[in-house]
């Protein structure tokens, strides 16, 4: 199975503030095999080595270095935390901390070291969903069902989740043709499935507080629109698997629920197209770098569409958002997409990271302004 972590909004809001002569950003693809982890552990021996010889290129002393390249031979050696991995690895090191995230996701590798950290590459796990659940439902049955990046979907244990509707209302089963006060026939029915998914929704809030990856429901009517109808999870698909589940495996499940996530992912990137298109036709819209990295500096982006992958070196200045390119990588400069992308984040701005494909005219960045700059 795959082991994530999925960093939170607070904690890449504390990434992007981070500041320091030696920032570290290390981004590797792993194996939740443990029986290939070796190998992985070292290829991050020698992508320690390429962040140490960045930083010495740059300028940074032995002492200034060392902690550093201690911190991730520690974790090269620590066996218990290879045991536990997932498709990606997310490394951001300076002289006083190490922090690692487990991703679902397959990131190009990348080692960038700078003053800041490098997080364009972690924008895509959070911006375009991966992972996410699915609540196969029925009268006789509920599960949930987890899907983590291109691994076989697995069942979850649920803690306190019910067992079928009728132990909810402790009856036989909720289909009674008989009366009491308005409790019977079709309207006792409607209670008792409500009912049912009201305990549903109550049980979930543990499992799904503070995510943001979509619930995708499998289910018939009348159970699919009386979950709706008392669904608190904000981030419920709008398409739903409209079949029973009790006959499903969670491979089968799993398999109609990424298609679904698919339509969502072209979904956000298809509005934004149109949306840009329009607001290019009132000046409010540009894929020139310099002039998003003015606006983000002044918090005038709304939404932004990044390159994944690609990096352009140089500075953005932290005043008035003027752009310096560099020719080559150093320790001396960063990536300026990434760095306009953590200025929009900050400013309250949404950010999206997709393939270059993506993009209006396949440019570097796309930027929807809040106002004409």
């Amino acid at each position: 199975m795959l082991y994530v972590d999925i960093p939170t909004p607070a904690e890449v809001s504390s990434l992007l503030a981070t500041r320091g002569d030696g920032c570290v950003s290390i981004y590797l693809q792993t194996t939740p095999l443990t029986q290939k982890i070796d190998a992985v552990r070292t290829r991050l021996k020698q992508l320690t080595g390429d962040a140490i010889t960045q930083l010495t290129d740059g300028g940074a002393t032995k002492r200034a270095v060392w902690p550093i390249e201690e911190q991730l031979h520690d974790l090269i050696d620590d066996e218990a935390f290879w045991r536990t991995q997932a498709n990606s690895l997310a490394l951001f090191i300076t002289a006083d901390s190490l922090r690692s995230y487990r991703l679902p996701s397959h990131l190009t590798e990348t080692v960038q070291v700078s003053d800041r950290f490098h997080l364009k590459p972690l924008l895509r796990v959070l911006s375009m969903p991966q992972h996410a659940f699915v609540l196969a439902l029925a009268e006789n049955e509920v599960r949930v069902i987890e899907l983590l990046g291109d691994q076989p979907a697995q069942e979850i244990q649920v803690a306190n989740l019910p067992k079928d509707a009728a132990s909810v209302a402790g009856t036989a089963n909720v289909n009674s043709r008989s009366y009491s006060g308005r409790l019977g026939a079709g309207e006792g029915q409607k209670h008792h499935l409500r009912q049912y998914c009201r305990l549903i929704d109550a049980v979930l809030r543990g499992l799904l507080a503070g995510r943001s990856e979509p619930l995708i429901i499998a289910a018939t009517n009348p159970l699919l629109s009386i979950y709706r109808s008392v669904n608190t999870y904000p981030h419920l698909a709008e398409r739903a698997i409209e079949t029973s589940p009790i006959r499903l495996s969670p491979h089968e499940l799993g398999a109609q629920a990424r298609t679904i996530i698919d339509q969502i992912n072209a979904r956000m990137v298809a509005d934004f197209g149109t949306l840009y298109a329009t607001r290019e036709n009132e000046g409010r819209a540009t894929t020139q770098i310099a002039l998003a990295a003015r606006a983000a500096t002044f918090g005038a982006v709304d939404t932004l569409l990044v390159d994944m992958d690609g990096v352009r070196p140089g500075r953005v200045d932290e005043t008035t958002g003027e752009v310096t390119f560099e020719t080559h990588e150093s320790a001396r400069s960063y990536g300026v997409i990434d760095e306009i992308a953590g200025r929009v984040l900050a400013q309250g701005g949404k950010v999206l990271a997709v393939r270059r494909k993506d993009i209006p005219q396949e440019a570097e960045l796309a930027a929807i302004l809040r106002y004409a700059i």
